[in-house]
């Protein structure tokens, strides 16, 4: 005997699968944190402390979607729309390759309007525009106030050559 009873429901196997990757994930995230030093601050939260939080969070959601597999049977899904998902995939991939070469704000600003493509903004001549606009807002923020590095192209320079008083 197979262990199911005739006539009962058969667990959802894809979330089945979402589960068991969510596990994964948490116990590879978890591993990893275990090997970060735990010197704390004059707080008691170490380097380790962020890591462990996000992978029990991702341990408590495969356990949430392994009650969901088990509770609610093979659930109707809608049919896939592969359109929106490449948009997405090629933002993050010209982000990638653009980000040393033409720097955050023109690659950030492309990664922008790929995901307002994916989500029905059909107009790139003004998304890559207010992306652009809206990285660059970000990178002086990031790079003049709060003092972090990211990755200066051309725009970058020339802006911060205008702020200084010095064009490129």
């Amino acid at each position: 005997m197979s262990g199911f009873v005739p006539g009962t429901r058969r667990p959802d196997g894809a979330t089945l699968v979402v589960a068991m990757i969510l596990a994964v994930i948490a116990v590879v995230i978890w591993r990893d944190a275990a090997r970060l030093p735990q010197a704390g601050g004059y707080a008691g939260v170490g380097p380790a402390d962020v890591p462990r939080w996000i992978a029990g969070g991702l341990a408590g959601l495969s356990l949430w979607s392994l009650a969901e597999a088990f509770r609610s049977g093979k659930a109707a899904r809608e049919a896939q729309n592969i359109g929106p998902i490449l948009w997405i995939v090629g933002g993050l991939a010209a982000q990638l390759a653009l980000l040393t070469t033409a720097g955050f704000s023109v690659a950030t600003g492309l990664l922008f309007a790929a995901t307002a493509r994916a989500f029905g903004k059909r107009n790139l001549a003004l998304t890559v525009p207010v992306g652009i606009a809206f990285a660059l807002a970000v990178y002086l923020i990031f790079a003049g106030l709060l003092k972090l590095s990211l990755p200066a192209g051309p725009l970058e320079g020339l802006v911060w050559g205008l702020f200084r008083g010095n064009p490129a």
